[in-house]
């Protein structure tokens, strides 16, 4: 009954995420556009407060998430991670080595496409390519050390505007493109789509929680979510939600993932850089 219900909901505004899916026909023409959506759909959400998620969308759950932040549960994260940021690796050299900038202040340029592979390189698998050219094992998905050391990372930015980069050569233009048909597809028993919950019902009320937008999304990561206990990637939640409507997870850092999480980024242009966040 509860999957009837919400197939219902969804089918009620399916038109309006059709019109973002299919009529814009570049990347930035599919971000203007999905900012205008939502803009029209949330009136009251001023454009940077969508990396808050759907603390902006609810007066209870940014009480909540306010009183978190007087203590912020990523701190010891944080701390953890610029530890093993500065820590060499086995051959001598430092994260720093292989991060513009010496890797501070770099988060809002992620991910980024590389022209040497031709793939999508997400701010994770940045870190463990660095790790495995220098000697080292790469660090366990999802969690503990990777996810500490890309919280450091990411809060050297924080307040730096997402700058992610759809180069001028059709392999990146097909990662973008392949991230958007991952974000619109439907999947799983329960025949939902990303989009399905984080733009169609963006706002509402899912069970017991309130639908985060996909704007600014990925803003927040890594993030403490207070049903994890701990700090979590994107690729973690990625997972997950694959898992909430039923459908097989994909490998952590697959190319779908990371094309998915370039896709988002790209819709994100403009927004600040919030992480590392946390959730109530």
């Amino acid at each position: 009954m509860i999957a009837a219900g919400l197939a219902v909901l969804a089918a009620a505004t399916v038109s309006m995420t059709a019109a973002v899916a299919e009529t814009a026909t570049t990347p930035e023409q599919d971000r203007v556009a999905l900012q205008r959506l939502y803009a029209g759909m949330l009136p009251g959400v001023k454009p940077d407060d969508f990396v808050t998620g759907s603390v902006a969308l609810d007066p209870a759950l940014r009480t909540q998430w306010e009183d978190i932040m007087q203590f912020p549960p990523f701190t010891f994260a944080v701390d953890h991670g610029k530890d093993l940021f500065q820590q060499p690796l086995a051959d001598g050299k430092h994260y720093a080595d292989c991060f513009d900038n010496g890797g501070v202040g770099i988060r809002q340029t992620y991910p980024r496409f590389d022209e040497k592979t031709g793939q999508v390189v997400t701010l994770e698998s940045a870190i463990n390519a660095c790790r495995v050219e220098h000697g080292d094992k790469p660090l366990a998905p999802y969690r503990g050390d990777l996810a500490a050391i890309s919280a450091y990372m990411a809060s050297t930015s924080e307040g730096k505007r997402f700058d992610v980069k759809v180069p001028d050569d059709p392999r990146a233009l097909a990662a973008y493109e392949d991230g958007k048909r991952v974000f619109y597809a439907r999947r799983g028993q329960l025949n939902f789509s990303c989009a399905s919950c984080h733009v169609q019902l963006a706002g509402k009320h899912l069970r017991l929680q309130v639908v985060s937008p996909a704007l600014g999304m990925v803003s927040q990561f890594p993030i403490y979510r207070s049903t994890w206990g701990e700090m979590g990637t994107l690729d973690r939640r990625f997972s997950e939600c694959f898992e909430q409507v039923r459908a097989m997870p994909l490998p952590a850092q697959s190319e779908e993932y990371r094309n998915l999480e370039y896709f988002l980024t790209y819709m994100s242009n403009g927004l600040p850089v919030a992480g590392p966040g946390a959730q109530p």
